[in-house]
């Protein structure tokens, strides 16, 4: 209905050239809205006001001008104008029928897009280094991820979902030396762990799964010899390095990277299957080793190079990231010759790019504030334009039971793992409460609230909304009645209930939701909105019956349950959560 409304403006406003300078770039997509209030009819642009702001003409006489230029306009009863300029348009009964005839031919294809955008996207989410099962935090960052993408298709974009694992550098070396304790300790060796290093008890299930692989035995003598002190005495990341260190010394460099290559191995496996049984699935898996591997890290500073944003200073190679609006230059090489982290997310920016993606969206934690401008300064040195990436930030989550804050520390241990977290709430409760919020604001998730069968859980009450819809239907086949859709279209206009026209306005919204919830990455405009419907049906459920002997009264009713049932099922569907029949 929105993309009528703009239609009809834009073909007013080239009927009035004098207006061409003035309108600029002014977006009249972004200028029609929903009015709040429905005396003030059903849509309002304010484009007169915009114009009237850059021309300095009256907006009311330019508001006038307009609608002088909508003459008969199909679909719309009134025009008017009110207030300092604002356009009214009072849509005719008509048009909502029409949409609801949309929905039940459309099923579920309704207000998704078939025309394509050019633009291919690149959704890189989650990605949290192979150290360990994801926890809770992690399950908001693949909720949000998932459903973003299932938007953004939605509205016609082509989306690739990767996820970048981070098997490289230091935190690797002391996954690996986390095992091989481990498997010290499973052979009779008596081990404290140092303060830095992994100690969940995956870590111990690892070590075991690893001991059937004909692991080498390690000489635990030459594995603690010569070590500083850990904390609380002395330095816990000098105590690990250096057990690192003796550690490739006792077993050798391969025998420790084909531990590590196996314990990563077992990591993303199960991070993938945890995803996957969350309803999150990857088109692509990323390997950071690859990126030297492939030569794409060298390659990519070769390029930063050659258009002379490279420095040395201090021994270290840096780049000139200042100069695209960072707060400073960022060493890419150390003075050791080692790359840095940063050499190693440039180069997989540069991979993204060539693979043929003009759109980069990367979801992060909110504490990478300060990686986005040095990442697209990267991008900029390499010739790409700065909007191709978009990084998308997602607060923290606090899990809450019984009024207790739960821990989340990986390095401990003692976390809740998205896997608890699913198999205590379920699959639907942790998809809807993780973006039930917008990502930008922390998140507390109650569990108690999650798991009621009852109006209070948010998710419950629309589920339960679609699942009373497909027992009204369950009755008409039990009483052997049939939907006789061609009679419900026909008489569409005995829907006169204030419920039954609340219903279907919330029901014509529905395409601009979708829209304006994957134009602004935010799924919350969607499980509110769904919210709003499942309120919609239940007043109109309590109020009325649908089963009457009225056969056109009906039959219009059913078609009208049955696109609400349709709405709900599709919104569900994207947002990654099951429309039960039954409940």
């Amino acid at each position: 209905m929105k993309k009528n409304i703009k239609k009809i403006l834009e073909n007013a406003l080239t009927k009035l050239p004098k207006f061409d300078t003035s309108i600029g770039n002014i977006s009249i997509d972004q200028s029609v809205e929903r009015t709040k209030n429905s005396n003030h009819g059903d849509f309002t642009t304010n484009i007169a006001m915009q114009i009237a702001s850059s021309s300095g003409k009256n907006p009311k006489e330019i508001a006038e001008n307009i609608i002088s230029e909508m003459i008969d306009i199909k679909g719309i009863n009134e025009i008017k104008i009110a207030g300092p300029g604002f356009i009214n348009f009072y849509l005719d009964e008509k048009s909502f029928h029409d949409e609801i005839a949309t929905i039940i031919d459309r099923k579920d294809s309704y207000a998704i897009k078939t025309e394509k955008q050019k633009t291919k996207i690149l959704l890189e989410f989650v990605s949290a280094n192979p150290t360990g099962p994801l926890h809770v935090g992690h399950g908001r960052h693949a909720a949000y991820g998932a459903t973003v993408g299932n938007l953004l298709e939605a509205i016609g974009y082509e989306v690739t979902r990767e996820y970048y694992v981070n098997d490289a550098g230091r935190q690797m070396n002391i996954l690996c030396v986390s095992i091989i304790l481990r498997l010290l300790e499973i052979n009779g060796k008596k081990i404290q762990m140092p303060v830095a290093s992994y100690k969940g008890e995956y870590i111990s299930e690892i070590a075991r799964l690893l001991l059937k692989s004909n692991i080498p035995s390690v000489k635990s003598e030459a594995l603690f010899e010569s070590l500083p002190e850990d904390n609380p005495k002395g330095d816990k990341d000098k105590y690990i390095d250096a057990l690192i260190e003796n550690a490739i010394k006792n077993i050798g460099k391969k025998t420790f990277n084909s531990i590590l290559e196996q314990t990563v191995e077992l990591i993303k496996d199960d991070i993938k299957n945890d995803l996957e049984e969350f309803g999150v699935i990857y088109d692509s898996w990323f390997f950071e080793k690859n990126l030297e591997k492939k030569g794409d890290l060298d390659k990519t500073l070769s390029i930063i190079k050659k258009n002379k944003m490279l420095y040395k200073k201090d021994g270290a190679i840096w780049f000139k990231s200042s100069d695209f609006g960072d707060e400073k230059d960022r060493v890419v090489t150390r003075e050791n010759g080692i790359n840095t982290y940063f050499a190693s997310d440039i180069a997989y920016h540069y991979t993204k790019r060539k693979r043929g993606y003009g759109l980069l969206i990367n979801i992060l934690g909110s504490d990478h504030h300060g990686y986005i401008t040095r990442v697209q300064a990267s991008l900029q040195a390499m010739g790409y334009r700065k909007g191709s990436l978009e990084v998308e930030l997602v607060q923290f989550v606090s899990l809450f039971r019984d009024g207790e804050k739960q821990s989340m520390s990986t390095r401990s241990g003692e976390f809740i793992s998205l896997r608890k977290l699913r198999q205590e709430v379920g699959n639907d409760a942790a998809r809807f409460f993780y973006i039930l919020h917008s990502n930008e604001q922390h998140l507390d998730f109650d569990l108690e609230l999650a798991k009621k069968r009852s109006n209070e859980n948010p998710v419950y009450y629309i589920q339960y909304a679609h699942a009373r819809i497909a027992s009204v239907f369950k009755q008409i086949s039990e009483q052997e009645i049939k939907l006789n859709k061609k009679v419900g279209f026909e008489n569409l206009s005995k829907l006169n209930k204030k419920q039954e026209k609340s219903l279907m306005s919330l029901l014509s919204r529905y395409p601009e939701v979708i829209e304006l919830a994957a134009k602004k990455r935010a799924p919350h405009l969607l499980a509110h909105y769904l919210k709003d419907l499942a309120n919609e049906f239940h007043s109109y459920y309590n109020a009325h019956t649908f089963i009457v002997t009225d056969n056109k009264l009906r039959n219009a009713r059913l078609v009208l349950i049955k696109a609400t049932q349709i709405v709900i099922a599709n919104g569900l569907k994207i947002l990654g959560v099951s429309a039960p029949l039954i409940m």
